[in-house]
């Protein structure tokens, strides 16, 4: 007979979400315990080991603010941090607080149960069985893989990694043959590193993404301690920003399509030498009007056709949808890897890959051979890792059912007919537009004083209601189609998964939305019902 471990509060996941609802929880005074799948912390930044994986918002602002002992004392060593740099930041902190006794590794959630007798969840793992009447699920928007399943993948003779399972011990493609299918964030971070190694390297392309220079580069002692110095007033400066992060330039409100050709140019130059996200905020309206979105992508397509030297090839990696629609890449030196002679970049826009052969790949009608593929084709973003729990709520309701026609979310935070579960940085909240740890701080500082509150009044449940749900449903997907989001594939929409419903799932304004959080907490939790 199974026995069942019992406890307050269950989080799922042991990532940057994971962590913080752990220690904030725990330091409430709640009986907490997180599950995670893999053996140690990191979440993403665990599993995420591929070369050249690094985050793409600053270091010094791709860190806690929980804590102002860790935020003194930890030194970073990059601009951009890397994989490793990441996760020992995340094994620092896990250490410094003392949450490994509070985790479960190696535990991975294979259902969760909600009883509306006992108004607790039951969830199964592929060991022991929990009880809880409180579910935090900290499973990261970018945790499952999305491993295609092209015909023939299990015949190919030698060895296929995705980017978003490496192992842990490293790869070394020295002199062999590789194949990098997909040129999304992960690719674009990796295939210059591969590039340094393999004898040969062919790129599989089916839509061009636009990068802009990282510039990445070490991290100047004074840089750091003047950030320390005035850290708090940063921080709440960053929290009023759109995405979340600071930019060093002036935020600008004029319109691209307006300006003269000289100071156009001018300030693009400097954006784009000066590297990162501040590129797209160069003028206000790139990500709403088409003209100007179209200069500035004209603008990138240029800077292309400047780096690479073959004209084809340049023409092949200029992409033409709308820019920033998808999620924005930066690179260290992308577009000038494909100037070396022994890299290879196969258009697959029209014919895709028909099939993989024990020697390698048969695209457009030709075979290439190959040693090692490695799929970097991405994640099942923001709903993969929920609806891959199997989560039952009341009278028997799926998620999988509930969200049959799209994530249907109230706040991101909490789901209809799924009572007492909280989902950090879920659809409808805006989670990847956004720093990451700085909506995770919103998230769970909102859950954990949610629960705080329930407990001081006596409540033992809250749901949200349906009307809230589609309200806010409709609310974020009329604030995107103000813009050119939804203009093109991506997996903002969950168009990279076949089969998945095609709806706008992040929100767009990080400030108004953390305003709403506040107001609908100051209201007794107004749009959910509490019993």
């Amino acid at each position: 007979m199974n026995t069942v471990e019992e406890h307050e509060v269950i989080v799922i996941g042991a990532g940057f979400g994971g962590l913080y609802a752990t220690y904030l929880l725990r330091n409430s005074g709640f009986d907490v315990i997180a599950l995670e799948r893999g053996s140690g912390v990191g979440g993403t930044w665990y599993w995420n080991r591929y070369p050249g994986a690094r985050c793409d918002v600053e270091s010094l602002q791709y860190s806690y603010s929980f804590d102002k002992e860790l935020e003194q004392e930890w030194e970073w060593t990059e601009r951009y941090a890397g994989q490793p740099e990441i996760l020992e930041y995340a094994e620092h902190v896990a250490n410094r607080f003392d949450l490994e006794p509070n985790i479960r590794f190696d535990t991975n959630v294979e259902q969760l149960d909600f009883s509306e007798d006992t108004s607790t969840w039951t969830v199964s793992t592929n060991g022991t069985t929990y009880r809880a009447p409180f579910v935090v699920a900290a499973t990261g928007c970018l945790s499952t893989a999305n491993r295609p399943e092209f015909e023939g993948v299990n015949d190919f003779e030698g060895a296929i990694y995705h980017t978003g399972k490496w192992p842990h011990e490293g790869v070394d493609f020295t002199g062999l043959r590789v194949a990098v299918i997909g040129t999304g964030s992960s690719a674009v971070q990796s295939i210059p590193v591969i590039a340094e190694q393999a004898a040969q390297l062919t790129v599989f392309q089916r839509t061009p993404n636009y990068s802009v220079p990282a510039r990445n580069e070490p991290l100047e002692p004074q840089v750091q301690a003047d950030v320390k110095a005035d850290y708090e007033n940063l921080r709440r400066a960053a929290r009023s920003e759109r995405s979340g992060i600071l930019t060093t330039f002036p935020l600008n409100e004029d319109s691209a399509k307006e300006a003269d050709e000289a100071d156009f140019r001018s300030r693009m130059d400097e954006r784009w030498e000066y590297g990162g996200f501040s590129f797209y905020r160069s003028y206000a309206d790139i990500v709403v009007d088409p003209t100007s979105n179209e200069r500035v992508a004209d603008y990138v397509r240029d800077r292309i056709a400047d780096v690479v030297d073959n004209s084809d090839v340049a023409g092949l990696l200029s992409p033409s949808n709308t820019i920033a629609c998808k999620r924005p890449c930066l690179d260290t030196d992308y577009y000038e890897t494909f100037n070396r002679d022994h890299v290879q970049l196969v258009d697959i826009s029209t014919s895709g890959i028909e099939r993989l052969t024990p020697q390698g790949v048969i695209a457009g009608g030709s075979q290439y051979d190959f040693d090692a593929i490695v799929f970097a084709t991405g994640f099942d973003a923001m709903t993969g890792a929920l609806l891959g729990m199997n989560i039952t709520g009341r009278g028997g309701l799926g998620l999988e059912d509930a969200w049959e026609a799209g994530p249907r979310t109230y706040l991101g935070l909490g789901v209809p007919r799924f009572p007492n579960l909280f989902t950090v940085t879920g659809p409808g909240s805006p989670s990847v537009l956004t720093n990451m740890i700085v909506a995770i701080e919103q998230h769970v500082q909102w859950i954990c004083a949610c629960l705080r509150s329930m407990r001081s009044e006596g409540h033992h449940s809250i749901e949200a209601t349906d009307a809230a749900a589609d309200s806010w449903v409709d609310h974020v997907n009329t604030v995107a189609d103000q813009t050119l989001y939804p203009s093109c594939n991506s997996w903002y929409l969950g168009s990279n998964i076949p089969g998945k419903t095609r709806v706008f799932m992040p929100l767009i304004g990080f400030p108004t939305y953390a305003e709403k959080c506040e107001e609908v907490a100051a209201n007794g939790y107004s749009g959910f019902v509490l019993t």
